[in-house]
């Protein structure tokens, strides 16, 4: 019993290491016809949304020049940025950005 108990706390006290990774993403009211809806699927990872139609001095905060962008930080620091093109596309597929989480979690251990 003591062993499943020591089990469950291990467990418990190692989840904030994997919550440490945030995707920000940021888009707007007038460019729904380019919104990225994998975005929800990403595991591994807390996912933030931003609107800076309604809230453009997120914009400024992020230093976001064009919509979408996807953010990935770690530790609070950013360590990866996906921007779509000037046309308001994103090439960047789910894949892409999944893999680049797979590896930031895999090198925590």
């Amino acid at each position: 019993m003591k062993k499943l108990i020591f089990s469950v706390l291990l467990f418990l006290f190692s989840l904030p290491t994997f919550s440490q990774i945030e995707v920000k993403y940021f888009n707007a009211g007038w460019n729904k016809a380019n919104s990225i809806g994998w975005i929800d699927e990403l595991s591994d990872c807390e996912i933030e949304k931003y609107d800076i139609g309604s809230t453009p001095a997120d914009a400024g905060k992020y230093k976001v020049v064009v919509v979408p962008t996807i953010i990935v930080f770690q530790d609070g620091d950013e360590v990866q940025r996906y921007q779509a093109d000037l046309s308001f596309k994103m090439d960047t597929s789910r894949e892409d950005v999944q893999d680049y989480i797979d590896e930031l979690v895999m090198s925590a251990f």
